[in-house]
């Protein structure tokens, strides 16, 4: 029976406590919408509801921050959302991979990948054994699984044997301001002015080896490209060791070291202009569960080499600038073609267009709250 009106639903919010995770966006983009519906109840669960209220603003008055005592995954899991679930009457708890063993409500979990499974020499041994334990047993334990892609559900179904009907696609979006009109120009002159990055091929990803950042530095070394005046900026923390990447680093000449830039902790502010003011963005992973970046430099009408591996398979709108990342002579030809001859404004408008229709928060957050309340 469908609960009475409002649905009161909880959503464990802790990842905005800490780092930036990719999993942000996702919860951001869902329940900023969902916030304004007269038929949901919001209750956020952190530590630090003050940074909450930076991203869910509370205009419907329908919005609650449910504030926890401890950063602990344990003390969070095991005592204080279930009281929180108690006390508020919850009809329905939200949580990003993994959901507390004691269940007082319906619970909803949105494994976004479970890439381990299927590429283990990517991913230290401990990491694929807790997290794969932890992830099946939430995913099991739920009344209701979402992932972001085709690719992923298909994983989930068969690594954690998982009825069809269980689990159900909810795709990330782009947010509003990727499609926004811009002056190239004046954001190219900014950028420079601001970070010193200038005439640049961009690839914004955490580092680890299944993201191919040696790929990408390969290539852009094989075609001197920074004897041309390009740099690569790459943006994004070190999560796990990726020594063939850092053996590039290491031996590459010296005059190529002050064009290849590493960065962290970009605002996201500063972020989507420095998106606009790259000269092409390029997303060589050889595995994503969903893949964000490269829709959201397209969606910015920024031209893009993509993989087409994995969930990545799905944007069939890059046409042949979705590439095999396994195949190097291809890529590395497309990355010189694309910066030789850059696609015109028709073509990448027509590519943010296909992105808008297929990837947009609203038509993701009205999706998700139909599947709950069915």
């Amino acid at each position: 029976m469908r609960p009475v009106s409002p649905l009161r639903l909880f959503v464990d919010a802790h990842v905005f406590d800490g780092k930036f995770q990719g999993t942000r966006p996702f919860i951001q983009g869902i329940y900023t919408r969902l916030a304004t519906m007269p038929e949901l109840e919001l209750y956020l669960g952190a530590v630090d509801v003050e940074n909450l209220k930076k991203y869910f603003p509370n205009d419907s008055g329908r919005v609650h921050y449910v504030p926890y005592r401890s950063h602990r995954a344990a003390s969070r899991l095991l005592y204080e959302i279930p009281r929180i679930i108690r006390r508020h009457g919850i009809h329905w708890a939200h949580f990003q991979y993994i959901c507390p063993p004691i269940k007082n409500c319906r619970h909803v979990v949105t494994t976004h990948d479970i890439l381990f499974k299927d590429f283990p020499q990517d991913f230290p041994f401990m990491y694929r054994v807790v997290k794969g334990f932890l992830f099946r047993v939430s995913a099991r334990r739920s009344d209701l699984v979402t992932t972001v892609s085709r690719y992923s559900k298909h994983a989930l179904e068969k690594h954690f044997h998982l009825p069809p009907e269980k689990v159900r696609v909810i795709p990330s979006g782009v947010i509003d301001p990727f499609f926004r009109p811009y002056d190239r120009d004046a954001v190219r002159k900014s950028v420079a002015d601001r970070f010193g990055m200038r005439k640049y091929i961009l690839y914004v990803s955490r580092i680890e080896p299944r993201k191919n950042h040696a790929l990408l530095l390969k290539a852009f070394l094989d075609l001197e490209l920074y004897r041309k005046g390009h740099s690569l900026v790459l943006l994004g923390h070190k999560d796990i060791a990726a020594p063939e990447f850092d053996g590039y680093i290491a031996q590459m000449p010296e005059e190529a070291r002050p064009f290849v830039i590493q960065r962290s902790g970009i605002a996201d502010a500063d972020m989507q202009d420095i998106f606009r003011a790259a000269e092409l963005f390029v997303y060589p992973s050889r595995a994503e569960g969903f893949g964000l970046p490269p829709l959201e430099a397209a969606a910015a009408r920024v031209p893009v080499l993509c993989s087409n591996a994995t969930a990545m398979s799905d944007y069939t709108f890059f046409g042949d600038a979705s590439i095999d990342p396994s195949n190097y002579d291809q890529f590395r030809n497309k990355l010189a073609e694309m910066l030789e001859h850059p696609a015109d404004a028709a073509e990448l408008n027509r590519i943010a267009e296909a992105v808008r229709e297929r990837y947009s928060w609203p038509g993701t957050a009205r999706k998700f709250y139909e599947i709950l309340t069915q």
